[in-house]
């Protein structure tokens, strides 16, 4: 049957498939709207399966608040374009008011939670059949506080990265500056107590070996060098640590300090960084050309 231009458009905004494929869709379906959309879906869907090989190493972080509870997730997609795209957005959306009114810990237990399109697994499914991109779950994090608490919030370059502290006070300005250092300052540790002892001891045994290879320092008393040691130490880390690094609003007082300034105690962090830790994959342009050229 002939199909109309008209068709054509309106089945590419109701699916954002392309051109052509809306056309063939509209063909083979009869010009019926409905079964035209249920067949992009299914070839979508199809197609879905083999971009499972890909890298999706772009994409979004974000956080949602409700009450004394938060949501921090990271979804990923292949190209930093397709995560401004609405139905990208709207997937973000769905994502986190789906967790943030769960329990669950563990991705597979997150993709099994209901959305309007049946399970989280089946919205992203979706999205990736209308977007034509691989697009992943990769992390979340369900975090809880008390009254006597605030969450502070921030998103850097519209979710790049996204930071959630959770302050033990009530101004939540000083909550979100702790988001933002830890944003722009990269702690792992909110102090020096919270790290395991392994972390310490292997910067230790790190610094010892300086030490005791130093010449300068050879002819040095065993208790001076040990003092040296624990001096360097020391200095190495704090910059793991958000209390003890300089308070990025004012260099010359540290993020402890600040905090007790304003009767404040930052509890926890959670700071996702889009993309962190994923290898990405390294691409022949030349030799994709030539694939390209001989099909």
């Amino acid at each position: 049957m002939a199909v109309t231009a008209k068709q054509v458009k309106e089945l590419r905004e109701l699916t954002g498939a392309g051109m052509m494929d809306c056309k063939k869709a509209l063909v083979e379906c009869d010009g019926d709207i409905k079964k035209s959309i249920d067949w992009l879906r299914e070839k979508g869907i199809a197609k879905a399966d083999k971009k499972q090989g890909r890298i999706a190493a772009e994409g979004l972080a974000r956080i949602l608040t409700e009450g004394n509870k938060a949501a921090i997730v990271e979804i990923n997609s292949e190209t930093d374009f397709v995560a401004k795209n609405d139905k990208f957005l709207a997937l973000l959306d769905t994502t986190l008011k789906a967790l943030i009114n769960s329990d669950v810990k563990t991705v597979e237990e997150a993709l099994a939670l209901e959305t309007a399109d049946g399970t989280l697994n089946d919205s992203i499914t979706n999205a990736v059949a209308v977007i034509g991109e691989k697009i992943t779950l990769r992390r979340f994090e369900i975090v809880e506080k008390t009254d006597d608490d605030v969450f502070g919030i921030y998103h850097h370059q519209g979710g790049r990265i996204a930071a959630l502290t959770v302050v033990k006070g009530t101004d939540p300005q000083v909550a979100k500056n702790m988001a933002m250092q830890v944003a722009s300052m990269n702690p792992t540790y909110v102090s020096r107590k919270d790290m395991p002892q392994d972390v310490i001891d292997h910067e230790r045994g790190i610094q010892q070996a300086l030490v005791a290879n130093d010449e300068a320092l050879a002819s040095k008393p065993e208790k001076v060098k040990a003092g040296i040691v624990e001096g360097r130490l020391s200095k190495s880390l704090q910059d793991m640590c958000l209390v003890d690094q300089e308070f990025f609003l004012d260099t010359n007082m540290k993020c402890g300090a600040y905090l007790k300034q304003n009767n404040s105690e930052c509890l926890m962090f959670v700071k996702y960084r889009v993309g962190e830790g994923i290898e990405k994959k390294e691409e022949n342009f030349a030799a994709e050309v030539a694939a390209m050229a001989s099909k």
